[in-house]
């Protein structure tokens, strides 16, 4: 089941728990816009190169739509369609007053240079500045995007709209960005696995974590469990995977990714198969990279006792049942990675207020935030007999649906 399918199932349950009518129903699923252009651009070497971009727009009912643009070789119209619907439930499930929006461009950013990455962040920018805004979709960094790209858009939509540095967050410090923004999705998901672990009676000291990707989201999460005294006995990204059940040196691990670009070689671990990572023994499992890598085939063999879902629908609808009879707890992505669209958000109200905060103020914000997500997914769990995964869907869609209906679109 891919993305989309998976996506629109979890939406359908949902509004059956929810008791939604068929109309209302088709309402939230089908998106406000679909975006789909050509961006030609001379490369370096003179020659002309033709890429497709995307941006799906999803729901405005409560307020701008937001969500991030990536560039990858594999965007497609389907995933970019069902991570714009899941952007509108995060972002409700976050109770911050957006919508959902996805992007992308098909592209392999490690093939072109740094002026030919300008080029057609611009060119894109052109094509699609009059259908975003600060008060209409507001893009973000995603995977093969950060800073950077958000600094190219900024400028390109400035020349048209005039200096606009709420129109996209993830931005340079410099140019509005907010501090903590990048640590948010990291941050987010430690303050979640608190807030669930508390739950069940535990703390992050001595729980053996494994975290799968060690990218932006990883890394952080990794540091930042460490600091909290959880014991990561296991890492992988795109380089390889390594093992150290005594604990991996974290600090010492983010210095060799720094100096060689990836994990492997790294001397403080042994080196181990990236596929078996995900069925390593640990008593907590961060998913942190691409969807779909907890599945049918591995989900039976997985010996955590949480999965923390820190990358967009890493565990597909048939192993979710297979590791729910398990009695696996699930923490689900649209509440377990919402830090970064949170702080975002806080980004977005700082470059709108032309007031900005303080490291500290932006953490402390978050974890209210995420701790009051938690009580709120709790209470739909207990109102509706569901998991969390259903609680996360049943918070999201009815916030929606309320606002969908208040404003007269549902009937």
């Amino acid at each position: 089941m891919n993305a989309l399918a998976a996506t629109n199932r979890n939406f359908k349950l949902a509004s059956r728990l929810l008791g939604l009518d068929s109309k209302l129903e088709r309402s939230l699923l089908i998106p406000f816009r679909e975006i789909k252009v050509e961006c030609t651009i001379p490369k370096d070497d003179g020659t002309l190169a033709s890429f497709v971009g995307f941006r799906v727009q999803h729901d405005n009912a409560r307020g701008p739509m937001k969500g991030g643009i990536r560039y990858h070789p594999e965007v497609e119209p389907d995933e970019v369609n069902a991570l714009a619907q899941l952007m509108t439930w995060k972002t409700a499930v976050a109770k911050i007053p957006y919508g959902g929006a996805k992007g992308g461009i098909g592209c392999d950013p490690s093939q072109l240079s740094i002026s030919e990455l300008e080029r057609l962040t611009r060119v894109f920018t052109q094509k699609i500045h009059d259908l975003i805004g600060i008060h209409t979709d507001v893009p973000a960094p995603d995977m093969g995007t950060g800073p950077q790209t958000m600094a190219w858009i900024l400028d390109e939509y400035s020349k048209f709209h005039g200096h606009s540095p709420a129109v996209v967050t993830g931005k340079p410090i410099d140019l509005g960005g907010s501090l903590g923004r990048d640590a948010a999705t990291g941050r987010g998901v430690l303050f979640a696995t608190e807030a669930l672990l508390n739950e069940h009676g535990k703390t992050i000291s001595g729980q053996r974590f494994i975290i799968q990707g060690f990218g932006n989201v990883g890394s952080w999460a990794a540091r930042l469990i460490s600091e909290k005294g959880g014991i990561i006995v296991a890492v992988s990204d795109v380089t390889g995977a390594i093992k150290n059940k005594n604990g991996i040196d974290i600090l010492g691990l983010l210095e060799h990714t720094e100096e060689n670009r990836g994990i492997k070689g790294f001397d403080g671990a042994d080196s181990i198969d990236a596929d078996s990572i995900l069925v390593e023994d640990c008593d907590i499992l961060v998913p942190a990279a691409l969807g779909g890598v907890i599945n049918r085939e591995n989900a039976n063999e997985i010996k955590a006792k949480f999965i923390i879902e820190g990358a967009n629908h890493p565990t597909d609808p048939e192993a979710d049942e297979i590791l729910r009879k398990k009695g696996v707890v699930i923490l689900p992505d649209i509440y377990a990675n919402s830090g970064g669209v949170t702080v975002s958000y806080f980004e977005w109200v700082q470059n709108i207020q032309g007031f900005m905060w303080e490291e500290e103020k932006v953490n402390q914000e978050l974890r209210t935030y995420m701790t009051r997500g938690f009580k709120d997914l709790k209470e739909m769990c207990k109102t509706h007999s569901c998991d969390l995964r259903m609680g996360a869907f049943t918070l999201g869609v009815n916030r929606v649906a309320q606002a969908t209906t208040i404003r007269g679109w549902g009937s």
